[in-house]
């Protein structure tokens, strides 16, 4: 497996890179863009790390890989403590993969020669604000270092071993107080962050379609926290970085 710089990309990396040509929308979201809509647009960038393993572990994305997240600061108006993956809306004149490197770096300081960029997951459709997402997936080889660059939207960096989000103890079923339920999981030091809304329901869909998700009890239903939902209306701006209404569910 081949990256598009030449270098190889790590075997546990396999399954993904299968998965962004073959996966579609329909495996992803039941939204689509209507072909009459003319949706803003925007990225977000899915950053592949490796972790560090028991050398006996199996070379596979469970045991090795790690996802990269952000918490957005808890003050802001819209979307506070919500955890999400890097990105925003496009520039004009910018390629989605443009896009999702710039607003990395310029969130966490992510250097964007260091992600070597090798697929992309199908556009997917918000309707209510008619916003379509890219997800861009990147590895990111030679770790260099991030940090909070912009405090007024991020409250803190999240290296989320892929193990622990498979972890039946840590999934929950999230429910916001409009009645919309939704896949979460609970990440942190001590599991007491939530992730939840697009970028839950992003990383739920891919898992299953990989074959990775276990069986986890449904029936474990968590509240939102206060302060996910200061500035908030109910039933409406459900998501990180792209206002949404929907369901991306298991």
């Amino acid at each position: 497996m081949i990256d598009r710089e030449g270098a190889p990309l790590p075997g546990w990396l396999a399954p993904v890179v299968e998965a962004a040509s073959t996966i579609s929308v329909h495996e992803l979201t039941r939204f689509m863009p209507p072909e009459d809509s003319d949706p803003r647009r925007g990225a977000v960038l899915m950053v592949f790390a490796d972790r560090e393993a028991d050398p006996a572990a199996p070379d596979d994305l469970a045991h090795r890989g790690e996802l990269l997240l952000t918490e957005r600061a808890h003050h802001m108006r819209s979307h506070p403590g919500q955890v999400s993956f890097p990105g925003g809306s496009l520039d004009d004149g910018e390629t989605p993969v443009e896009a999702a490197l710039r607003e990395a770096h310029e969130e966490i300081g992510l250097v964007p020669a260091e992600i070597e960029v090798f697929g992309e997951l199908p556009e997917l459709w918000l309707p209510p604000s008619n916003f379509a997402v890219t997800p861009i997936l990147g590895y990111w080889r030679d770790r260099g270092e991030v940090r909070i660059e912009s405090p007024d939207e991020v409250h803190e960096i999240h290296h989320v071993a892929i193990a622990d989000l498979l972890d039946p103890d840590n999934r929950i079923t999230v429910r916001h107080p409009s009645g919309w339920l939704g896949p979460g999981f609970l990440i942190g030091d001590r599991r007491d962050v939530i992730l939840w809304g697009f970028t839950a329901g992003i990383i739920a869909r891919l898992f299953s379609y990989l074959g990775w998700a276990e069986d986890w009890d449904r029936a474990r239903v968590r509240d939102l926290p206060d302060h996910m939902l200061q500035g908030v209306p109910r039933g409406t701006d459900l998501a990180p970085n792209t206002p949404q209404n929907t369901r991306l569910e298991e």
